[in-house]
């Protein structure tokens, strides 16, 4: 639907587990930091929450290991009225490492799912968030 975001990021040991390779719970905190930085600049309106994950699936193809220098790369796949369908893929090298599918859920004040307001959800059909 709209631009992929890259985000570089370095394997580290302590993203390891006791066989080298990538802790399979670690690719969840490294994708939370990417979306974060592709929704950075968004600022939501005073009291609501934001976006949080509503529903996540990975599919693990190659195994990524220490010091591996990898991009996470999110597209935004589909906007609904109060939920954004995203796609995140680890790439290293040539190879898609992962896919994560995931689903995030606006929230406002209360602790309850809401629209996405207007203006952010102008930015995210408009390619108006500006992070490649």
């Amino acid at each position: 639907m709209i631009n992929t975001y890259r985000f570089p990021f370095s394997i580290a040991y302590s993203d390891t587990d006791a066989g080298g390779i990538v802790y399979h719970g670690r690719y969840i905190e490294i994708a939370e930091r990417a979306r974060m930085e592709m929704l950075r600049g968004i600022t939501m309106p005073a009291g609501d929450i934001g976006f949080v994950v509503h529903e996540l699936n990975i599919k693990y193809m190659h195994p990524l290991k220490l010091a591996d220098d990898i991009t996470v790369e999110t597209s935004i796949v589909d906007v609904g009225a109060a939920f954004m369908k995203l796609e995140q893929k680890f790439v290293h090298g040539d190879a898609i490492c992962a896919i994560m599918n995931i689903t995030i859920a606006y929230i406002g004040g209360g602790m309850k799912i809401r629209r996405i307001p207007t203006e952010i959800m102008s930015k995210l059909t408009q390619g108006g968030i500006k992070h490649e």
